[in-house]
């Protein structure tokens, strides 16, 4: 049979990884697909770049998408535009899609799928989210005859090699952030890291697969890393936690948690022992139980390994009946669900919190007087003195209760007066059972 033609909307990294693969295992893929693929041309801004393996380049990217012989157009160029107009021009074309561009599925995929299936062509997204782990097809496939309870995810892998670097180095945020832009780890302007929204673009895509509902980035709550400091890394370690930033998504009766924010785990849970730049996600289901997936969230080649699996899949459907291929999101585009999405204020967990207050009586009797009244209960609690004598660290760590009752106590314990600095939370998730 004639090879399937395809075309790149980008040739960086993950488009040298994606040739560099097919040209090494290309008769191995061909196996699996049934087809030889073959890379038809690339589209890129500037024609003078490394091209090791003499991809025919263009800046003109209707030369590929208005090219009747290409059957898959590949985007790997990230951002939404002009990405979106490639995407939706490809489909227009009758072109099936293989995107690795998750701010692009997050905050378009609805339309992007809704013209998709309009007219009977694929949108694969597999390298979308945490690069070479394969989350989408286990979440999507593999624990189809699950109903997902929850999921929990180092997703970002900037942010874990940062909180990795302060932990077991007791280095600050800002030493360890200059480091990961050296190390190119770290854009220039790393916020999309840092501040999680990153993160909260693969968890919006990682929840409707999971749940069954549309994309909904906006609904995400989302906290960065910048305010953890090198105390918090070395207290929650006393504690019996690590601190990762986690991507969490819960079933409950009255809605969906989205949230992205710093989080304590108990260092005896996998999840809580990943380090460096690596992604691993957590997914509870009803019939299997927990199940961890680890690996490389970014690079080269576990992108690109992902992006072929869902060049492969689309080759083995090319001739299918639309109605035997495996939905976008994982449930019948009929049968999403409305399920609302709950405000930050309604979730329930545990909370560590430290404060700097003055070093006289009374303060702390105040302080857990406010907390009583609002219903939370400590759990663990230490004191550390400052070397003045005339404050101290008030550090603990409490049971489960609402958020809305802990941002009550903390606004009433920071008009006390009593403290130097503004109240550090970081939330509590056990990982296990619920």
């Amino acid at each position: 049979m004639k090879p399937v033609k395809i075309g790149l909307l980008g040739f960086g990294t993950v488009g040298n990884g994606i040739a560099s693969v097919l040209n090494r295992s290309g008769d191995e893929i061909a196996r699996r697909a049934g087809r030889k693929l073959e890379i038809v041309g690339a589209c890129v801004r500037n024609l003078d770049r490394n091209n090791p393996y003499n991809i025919a380049l263009t800046t003109d990217a209707n030369l590929l998408l208005d090219n009747p012989e290409i059957e898959i157009i590949v985007e790997i160029m990230g951002g939404h535009n002009p990405a979106k107009k490639y995407i939706t021009q490809a489909l227009n074309n009758g072109k099936h899609v293989v995107t690795a561009n998750k701010a692009l599925i997050a905050v378009h995929g609805n339309d992007i799928f809704k013209l998709a299936q309009e007219q009977d062509l694929m949108v694969a997204f597999e390298a979308a989210v945490a690069g070479g782990i394969p989350i989408i097809k286990i979440i999507r496939e593999g624990l189809a005859s699950n109903q997902i309870e929850w999921l929990a995810g180092i997703i970002n892998g900037t942010g874990n090699f940062i909180l990795t670097e302060m932990k077991e180095k007791g280095r600050d945020f800002a030493e360890v952030l200059a480091q990961a832009q050296a190390l190119g780890y770290a854009e220039a302007d790393p916020a999309f890291d840092v501040e999680g929204i990153d993160a909260a673009h693969k968890l919006t895509i990682l929840a409707s697969i999971a749940f069954g509902i549309p994309l909904q980035f906006d609904k995400v709550y989302i906290e960065g890393i910048t305010k953890i400091t090198r105390e918090d890394v070395q207290y929650a370690d006393e504690f019996g936690y690590n601190i990762k930033h986690l991507g969490l998504a819960k079933r409950k009766q009255s809605g969906i948690e989205l949230r992205v924010h710093p989080t304590l785990i108990p260092k005896k849970r996998l999840i809580a022992n990943v380090n460096g730049i690596m992604n691993a996600i957590l997914v509870k289901g009803d019939a299997v139980g927990p199940v961890l997936s680890y690996g490389a969230g970014a690079g080269s080649e576990p992108t690109a390994s992902a992006v072929i699996a869902d060049l492969v899949d689309v080759v083995r459907t090319l001739n299918a009946d639309s109605s035997n291929r495996v939905p976008h999101l994982a449930f019948q585009a009929d049968r999403l669900s409305n399920f609302p999405i709950l405000s930050q204020d309604e979730i329930k967990t545990a909370y560590y919190l430290r404060m700097q207050a003055l070093d006289k009586p009374g303060v702390l009797a105040e302080i857990t007087r406010i907390l009583s009244q609002n219903n939370i209960s400590i759990e663990q609690m230490m004191q550390k003195k400052s070397n003045s004598g005339e404050s101290a660290q008030i550090i603990m760590t409490t049971h489960r209760v609402k958020e809305q009752l802990m941002q009550t106590a903390i606004t009433e314990i920071e008009s006390l007066n009593v403290l130097n600095q503004k109240i550090a939370l970081i939330r509590i998730e056990s990982l296990w059972g619920s």
